[in-house]
């Protein structure tokens, strides 16, 4: 591979890694003010929720071909694509990231270092999150950026180049159509958030209790990460830091913080339907504020009946039809760091999502950094509803209370290589 087809980005030693957004439900949660509210009340939230909006941005490349209509959304059908970007930039994002080290690392617009897809599947019985890793060698396609111009095209460079390219205004629909480029399906809705929205959002939602089977230490993230073994409630800062540590976690690699923000993900995703969050207005109305104020959104999330189907079409998948994949890759002979699209596993992931089939893990998918909850074995002490998720009566699957529901019909097997887990898999973080 030549030089000039790998764009390398420059990344300070200290506190480098991007953080990973908690949209995946509080963006969904955000919407369901819409939905426990009536008449005046629904009106108001509608209302608050929006005016705390930053401005939005379209996925439209200028001069680019026209996307096909987004699929009709109702509570009960429609598909969904959503990408979920966090960029590494250090600008507003006050003490701690305003060294030298830090400014060189990144600024502007910064890096997408985590990028998420949330597919929905068409009639809403399946949800697949799919990561990509940020040292991911893939093509880009020509994007306008913010001074009007073109960004060539590239047959080959590092995936978290894709939103610095597009800019400001274009830079989240440079990273959608890269992502559709891979996937072959259209993204027709995303947002980007950065550290201090991570912080934001983290305090909002109230924390998430994780397990950790290994003591967790990390002095590259800020605030600087030394948690002993156990159930581990993160909050603020400490939740950011613990999403973006790599050298705590794991093999210290990207792909070892990718199943550590997957093992977060499910966490948070059994403590949001098990405490009821998405049917507690006060609760959605503060992560709805939060969210709006903390994340820039494409134009076609702005509306908050959109994003109220969103919502339901996540309440109504239920955690047992939930699967958080990493998009299979495989390390680069050639440049040490770099990771590669694993063809088949690839292709048979990307018919699924295309197909609206649900995914289905290998028995050994875990990722790099987590490993089973020794105590989750135990038959659950508590109701559970028919789909396998527990009511809102039920205690936080974090405490290993969760069912092992039956595995869907395996219509896309992927092999045990490909890493991941269902969100109703218990899971704690270890460094390996």
């Amino acid at each position: 591979m030549d030089d000039d087809q790998v764009t390398a980005v420059r990344h300070g030693r200290l506190r480098r890694r991007g953080p990973f957004g908690f949209a995946v439900a509080v963006v969904a949660a955000a919407a369901a003010v819409v939905l426990v509210s009536t008449g005046s009340v629904a009106a108001i939230a509608t209302w608050q929720v929006v005016q705390h909006a930053r401005p939005s941005v379209s996925l439209a490349m200028p001069g680019g071909k026209s996307a096909k209509p987004a699929p009709a959304l109702t509570a009960q059908s429609g598909e969904v694509n959503m990408l979920l970007v966090a960029t590494d930039t250090r600008d507003g994002q006050g003490a701690g990231f305003d060294d030298a080290a830090n400014r060189k690392a990144s600024s502007g617009v910064g890096n997408n270092d985590t990028n998420i897809l949330v597919h929905i599947s068409a009639d809403h019985t399946n949800m697949a999150v799919v990561s990509f890793p940020r040292d991911l060698i893939v093509p880009i396609p020509a994007c306008t950026n913010d001074e009007g111009s073109t960004t060539p095209a590239t047959s080959a460079a590092m995936l978290n180049t894709a939103l610095s390219r597009g800019g400001e205004q274009h830079g989240l629909a440079c990273v959608a159509s890269t992502i559709a480029g891979l996937t072959g399906l259209q993204i027709d809705y995303a947002g980007k958030v950065t550290f201090d929205g991570v912080v934001a959002m983290a305090t909002a939602v109230g924390g998430v209790e994780v397990c950790l089977a290994t003591p967790i230490r990390d002095d590259d993230v800020t605030p600087a990460l030394d948690l002993q073994p156990g159930n581990q409630k993160l909050t603020g800062a400490e939740a950011a830091a613990f999403l973006r540590s790599r050298h705590g976690v794991g093999d210290r690699s990207d792909l070892g913080r990718i199943s550590n923000q997957q093992t977060f993900m499910a966490a948070l995703a059994r403590q949001t339907v098990s405490a009821g969050t998405l049917t507690n207005p006060a609760k959605v109305l503060r992560l709805a504020n939060t969210a709006f104020s903390n994340m820039v959104l494409s134009d076609t999330l702005s509306d908050p009946a959109t994003l109220a189907r969103i919502a339901l079409a996540v309440n109504t998948v239920g955690l047992s039809n939930m699967v958080f994949v990493q998009y299979p890759v495989y390390d680069d002979p050639d440049a040490p760091g770099r990771v590669l699209e694993s063809p088949d596993a690839a292709a048979t992931l990307n018919r699924a999502l295309q197909a609206n089939e649900p995914v289905v893990l290998g028995a050994d998918s875990l990722g790099r950094s987590a490993v089973r909850d020794p105590s989750a074995s135990a038959a659950p002490s508590s109701p559970s509803g028919t789909d396998g998720t527990p009511t809102p009566d039920a205690p936080a699957a974090s405490t290993g209370t969760t069912s092992e529901p039956a595995t869907p019909p395996a219509t896309a097997a992927l092999p045990d290589n490909v890493s991941g887990q269902r969100a109703d898999t218990v899971t704690c973080a270890a460094k390996k």
